[in-house]
């Protein structure tokens, strides 16, 4: 077995979803099973070189996990032959300059949504890296959730039928921060920072859509700020510049209505954080993050209206749960593994920078069709 290596520029692994998600759930992991398997007997190992501005933070990821590479000088990281790849999980703020940079520097690029806070940063990201001739992916794992699996498993096996509308249902409570913790950062709700749910949530919403349903044709949006003031974690109080919560109707290409709830100022009363109602003519099914139900035509109750009486019957009962058939990874990995077979056997792709910045674009229509009280149609990107 021969193992070729792939050196990687990890920057913003000391955050959250930096660090759990793709340094240990998916660079890690793809060294524990002993690399990744890339045929003819030949492995592919991973050697992530950690990147961020905490010097105290890096060192104590590296030696938690018994990593040896490390730097607070991004510039240094770059200028490193060996370095293949740039991967950025940073604040949105920062992430532009950096991939500009990691461009230049001619590293394939792999980062986290949104590419930029607006729009032309993100078209202006995709054209650098198409003119340098350097690969490019942008994260998307929500395709590669198990209940979302699941959900293109029936699609592509014809069970809607003719599929009608999406309904879509995402968020939980964040705690403002005074009396319990916030679940998040602060700067998730300072648009001076990058923050807003609308430029998180949106590029999702865009892809998931655009994979599953079709493109996205026209957007109307009402997005607000819930909370407007919340703690940051020294326990200081903020004005929450950002918005907490987007309510969106999407009209997608085959007449496909879709309509997205996206809050962090809800409280749960579903199954999941994020649930995926789909009815079709003949059929219909709910999918979350790991579960999918559904209830086929043949199968359809009989409801009918009447105020006047209790309800006899559980409506949830009546669906059936979708079996895994299959064993699922985590979705970060499984789009990791694609992308590094995209770098080093040149297998398809089509998740780069053009894909990210149609979410950046989605997202700034929804702020605009808020603004205005309009609904906007989605113009076809290019490069």
């Amino acid at each position: 077995m021969t193992r070729r290596t792939v050196r990687i520029a990890m920057n913003g692994v000391t955050g959250r979803m930096g660090y759990r998600q793709h340094l240990v759930r998916s660079i890690l992991a793809i060294r524990e099973q002993g690399g990744l398997d890339l045929g003819d007997g030949e492995v592919l190992w991973p050697e992530p070189v950690l990147v961020g501005r905490r010097e105290h933070a890096l060192r104590e990821v590296a030696e938690r996990h018994g990593l040896t590479e490390w730097s607070t000088d991004l510039d240094t990281v770059l200028a490193d032959d060996t370095v293949d790849i740039y991967f950025d999980a940073q604040v949105t703020s920062a992430r532009v300059e950096a991939i500009k940079k990691a461009v230049a520097a001619g590293k394939h690029i792999y980062t986290e949504k949104p590419t930029a806070t607006d729009l032309e940063g993100a078209l202006d990201l995709a054209r650098l890296a198409q003119s340098a001739g350097v690969k490019h992916g942008v994260v998307q794992d929500k395709i590669f959730l198990p209940g979302l699996l699941k959900l293109k498993r029936l699609i592509d096996g014809g069970f809607f039928g003719e599929i009608l509308s999406v309904r879509g249902e995402f968020g939980y409570w964040v705690f403002e921060g005074d009396w319990q913790e916030s679940q998040r950062p602060s700067w998730n709700y300072r648009t001076e920072d990058g923050g807003g749910i609308t430029v998180d949530m949106f590029p999702h919403w865009e892809y998931v859509l655009h994979e599953l349903f079709g493109k996205v044709n026209s957007v109307s949006a009402h997005i607000t700020t819930h909370i407007p003031r919340r703690w940051d974690e020294q326990g200081k109080p903020y004005a929450a510049t950002a918005d907490d919560s987007a309510y969106g109707i999407f009209e997608l290409e085959g007449g496909i209505v879709a309509q997205i709830n996206s809050s962090w100022a809800v409280r749960v009363n579903r199954d999941e954080l994020v649930e995926f109602q789909v009815d079709g003519t003949h059929g219909s099914a709910v999918a979350g993050l790991r579960r999918c139900r559904v209830q086929h035509r043949s199968a359809t109750p009989k409801p009918v209206w009447n105020p006047d009486l209790a309800a006899t019957e559980s409506f949830r009962d009546q669906w059936q749960e979708l079996p895994d058939n299959t064993e699922f990874d985590n979705g970060f990995k499984a789009q990791w593994e694609l992308f590094l077979r995209h770098i080093t056997l040149g297998e398809p792709y089509r998740w780069d920078l053009l894909a990210g910045a149609r979410g950046v674009q989605l997202a700034e229509l929804g702020l605009k069709s808020s603004a205005q009280g309009r609904r906007f149609d989605v113009p076809e990107l290019s490069l």
